[in-house]
């Protein structure tokens, strides 16, 4: 769906869209499902990695828009992958900073040994919970998946760092529908509301920090950093990130132009388009940032 389908729904158009996001495009999910595409990008993923699914030991999802509550995206994935030894379970919530909180949680299993191999994924049907009425938000968000393998090794484990304001939630929120007065909570209020402006000035606050305060936490100089990998929101977001810092905005590649803001999925997504095109050699430096909901932030180095 391109801005000028958008310009179809809201007044809007394509010229407007681009010059206050980048998005020019985003995908919406037609037959798929949060689950359907978590499988598809945990196999592509499993593929990709060498790795065969009865040596997975953990599947976690990070989700806000999953298709079914009981049971979770994760054994779902587990069931058609035929991960048969591995433990699955969700992670929701913290919306935009998801997978790097996924991620977190995969590496800290796999640092105390609990785990050997992780699957991540990051799957969003955003379209579901987007008001299509609402030109602050319908012109952001698309659907999509990714994933990644992460195995034990006896390499260097980075220390992330993670930060939630429950103080400042209000600026991205979404009442559930699944509860007992559901019928007299206005419809808007169940769909994705945010204060757009709000949120930027959080996330090109916030986001330099925690990237200063991971690079610190693990003695790594900005120099070794070959690209940051930060959560796909907005073009502005990401170069008053890259300003701040004092980077090259080179070093923070985007997609977002071609698939919007897709929440957790972003980051996994960006990731594999880089590997495919053979951006990532073995033993750079890159890091990883997310912000969204909570709200939340944080950030990750790892090793490729």
């Amino acid at each position: 769906m391109d801005n000028n389908d958008i310009a179809k729904l809201v007044e809007t158009s394509d010229e407007w869209i681009r010059e206050r996001t980048g998005v020019e495009r985003r995908h919406i999910a037609g037959k798929e499902t949060t689950v359907s595409m978590a499988v598809e990008a945990g196999r592509r993923a499993l593929a990709n990695a060498g790795t065969a699914p009865e040596e997975v030991d953990l599947i976690l999802v990070s989700t806000i828009s999953s298709n079914v509550l009981l049971p979770c995206a994760a054994c779902e994935v587990q069931k058609e992958l035929g991960a048969v030894k591995a433990t699955g379970f969700d992670l929701g919530g913290a919306a935009c900073s998801g997978f790097v909180f996924a991620y977190n949680t995969a590496m800290a299993f796999l640092a105390s040994g609990v785990y050997r191999t992780v699957l991540v994924i990051g799957s969003e049907t955003l379209s579901n919970i987007t008001n299509w009425k609402d030109r602050g938000t319908c012109i952001l968000f698309g659907d999509g998946a990714g994933a990644a393998v992460l195995k034990a090794s006896e390499g260097q484990m980075y220390r992330p760092v993670t930060h939630s304001d429950g103080a400042k939630g209000a600026a991205l929120t979404c009442e559930s529908r699944y509860t007992k007065n559901w019928k007299e909570i206005p419809e808007e209020n169940t769909y994705m509301k945010m204060d757009g402006q709000a949120v930027f000035k959080f996330a090109v606050r916030r986001v330099p920090e925690v990237i200063g305060e991971v690079l610190e936490a693990n003695s790594v100089a900005p120099g070794d950093i070959s690209c940051y990998i930060l959560h796909q929101a907005n073009r502005r977001i990401v170069e008053a990130v890259a300003k701040r810092l004092g980077e090259p905005v080179e070093k923070f590649p985007m997609n977002l132009q071609e698939y919007g803001n897709t929440s957790s999925a972003s980051i996994p997504i960006l990731l594999d388009e880089l590997n495919q095109s053979g951006a990532l050699k073995k033993g750079q430096k890159i890091v990883l940032a997310g912000f969204g909901a909570g709200l939340s932030w944080g950030a990750s180095v790892l090793e490729w």
